[in-house]
This record gives C-alpha cells, sequence and structure tokens, in this order.
C-alpha cells in the first residue's frame, strides 16, 4: 500500500472519468454555453463535448485536458448556430482507463430578431433620374413576409406615408420596389405591416442640381478674362455660384464667385468673367441651399493660356 502512494498521480488512477451533462447558459440566435462535470478519477483527462442537429452530432468543441480528483465544472462556447434550431449535446471525457460519455441532452437556440437593411443605388440622382430601392428582410421567418415603402419629402413635415403597393420577400428575405423617380430630396424607409411590427432605418435619397458649363473658348491670353456662364436645372435662384480651379496639390480652390438669378420656372442661370492666370483644369460648383436639392458641379474643363 506504502508503494502504491509513491506512484505518480496518473498512475493512480482507478476507473474511467465520471462526466454528467450539464444544462446551457448564455443561449442565443447563433450561440450557446455548454456546461457539465467531469471528474478525473486521479488522472490526465481530456474533454470534449459533441453537439449537431440529432444525436449523432457531428460537430466537437476543442479538446481540453484537467487532472485530479473530485468533480470539476467545465463549460466551452459554441458558435456559429442557427436560429430558432434545435440542437443535441453530451459531453464525452477520456483518460488511460477509458471513455465516458455523458446523457445526450438538447437545447433550441432563439429566434433571430427581424431587422432590415436598405439602400438607394445610386443616390444621388440627377432630375428626372431613377432608383432602385432595395434590401433585405433579415432573422427568424424573413421570407413571404409582406413588406411596404414609406416616403417623406422635403421639407419631411408630412410624415411618412405608404408609397406604392405591398411587396412580399423572397425565401432569403429579399425585397426590391424596383426604379422610382424621385422629384427633389425624399427620405423613405421600409415597414412590415404585420406583427412583430419592424422598420427600416431612414434613406434619404437626394437629388443633385445639374449644373451647364459654357466657355466661349479653351483657349485664353494670360491674365486676360473668360466668361463662366451656364444653367442650374431645376430652378435654384441665388444659389451661390463658385468657379473652382484644381492646384498643383489636387485641391479644388474657389478663385471667383457669383449667384444663380431667374432664367424661368425651370432654370436658373448664371455668367462670371474670370481673370485666367494659368492654364489648368476649371469647374463650376454650385452650393444650392433650399433644401429641395444637394449641391453638385459642371463638367471639368481645360483651359490653356498662351
Amino acid at each position: 500500500m506504502a508503494a502504491a502512494l509513491l506512484l505518480p498521480a496518473a498512475a493512480q488512477a482507478a476507473s474511467a472519468p465520471g462526466v454528467k451533462t450539464g444544462g446551457v447558459a448564455d443561449l442565443a440566435p447563433l450561440s450557446v454555453r455548454l456546461t457539465g462535470t467531469v471528474d478525473p478519477n486521479g488522472g490526465a483527462t481530456t474533454f470534449q463535448f459533441q453537439y449537431g442537429p440529432d444525436s449523432a452530432y457531428g460537430a466537437v468543441t476543442p479538446e481540453q485536458t484537467i487532472g485530479g480528483d473530485g468533480k470539476k465544472a467545465i463549460t466551452a462556447n459554441v458558435n456559429g448556430l442557427a436560429p430558432a434550431t434545435t440542437y443535441h449535446y453530451r459531453l464525452i471525457a477520456r483518460n488511460s482507463h477509458g471513455l465516458t460519455k455523458g446523457a445526450d441532452r438538447t437545447f433550441k437556440t432563439k429566434a433571430q430578431p427581424l431587422g432590415v437593411t436598405f439602400a438607394a443605388t445610386p443616390n444621388p440622382l440627377l432630375p428626372g433620374g431613377t432608383t432602385t430601392l432595395s434590401g433585405q428582410l433579415t432573422g427568424t421567418g424573413n421570407g413571404g413576409r409582406e413588406v411596404v415603402l414609406q416616403s417623406n419629402p422635403f421639407p419631411y413635415t408630412q410624415g411618412f406615408k405608404n408609397d406604392g403597393n405591398k411587396l412580399i420577400t423572397d425565401p432569403n428575405g429579399n425585397f426590391s420596389f424596383g426604379l422610382k423617380t424621385v422629384p427633389f430630396n425624399t427620405q423613405f424607409r421600409v415597414a412590415l405591416p404585420e406583427k412583430p411590427s419592424v422598420v427600416s432605418p431612414i434613406v434619404v435619397v437626394s437629388v443633385s442640381v445639374r449644373v451647364s458649363t459654357q466657355l466661349g473658348t479653351h483657349t485664353v491670353r494670360r491674365g486676360h478674362a473668360l466668361t463662366f456662364k451656364g444653367t442650374i436645372t431645376p430652378a435654384a435662384d441665388g444659389t451661390p455660384i463658385a468657379i473652382q480651379k484644381l492646384n498643383s496639390k489636387k485641391h479644388w480652390v474657389t478663385i471667383s464667385g457669383t449667384a444663380a438669378r431667374h432664367s424661368s420656372s425651370k432654370s436658373s442661370s448664371y455668367s462670371k468673367k474670370v481673370t485666367i492666370r494659368s492654364g489648368g483644369k476649371y469647374r463650376v460648383y454650385a452650393g444650392v441651399t433650399n433644401g429641395l436639392y444637394v449641391p453638385n458641379t459642371g463638367a471639368t474643363v481645360t483651359i490653356h493660356t498662351k
């Protein structure tokens, strides 16, 4: 008996490990913490959890090692699960005397709350342009659900109202409201009329003014004036107009300015004489501030000096 006490601890193990499959903790739609107890019975013991959609399991947690005597509480985190799905699991442990399998138990992951991703492409638009409003309903039960598009035009005081017919999401929760003409800056969102009620983030579809630029010539004597003129469409009388030049650091620098004046119910116009001191790339920036539209620039033009 005294000689036995001198043996290493691993050699004193008299039996296979004791194992008890425990409950679960931190249950979520995609993850869970599995628990249990292992009694190594005096020897180095490895353990892991088996888990899967049925009692054949098919997946395991990383193997861990413990030693000593007495029951020891152990846990393992499992990720990458499917929401609202039943899983089987059990704890197994092995030492030099054999393998012990704990009882089979089950848990069901929580349902994934419904959510909506939503975007407009393209955004912003030019006047008369169209955009596609689309997205995906995510979460448990996202397929075959009714969604409705709602809009709230500038100045955003009307409140959101239904805009067109309801759609049904495809099996993966995708939806698209197709090509839509937006006359001026408008807020959009998607809502589920059925319970549970879900509303997407707000997407503002912006409409840029169209800026035309006309030059009498693209070649001018250094230090002489050149007239920049054109139109702003739709009409935005009083819009600040900046004549800009691209500098050596690739930054646009304002070199002159004016304001758009009334031309018609459909457009405003501008005209400004600018002294050209060097050739290069120029453009016209319309900084519209009326809230109906967003600023835009005209085409970049190259001016040569002689």
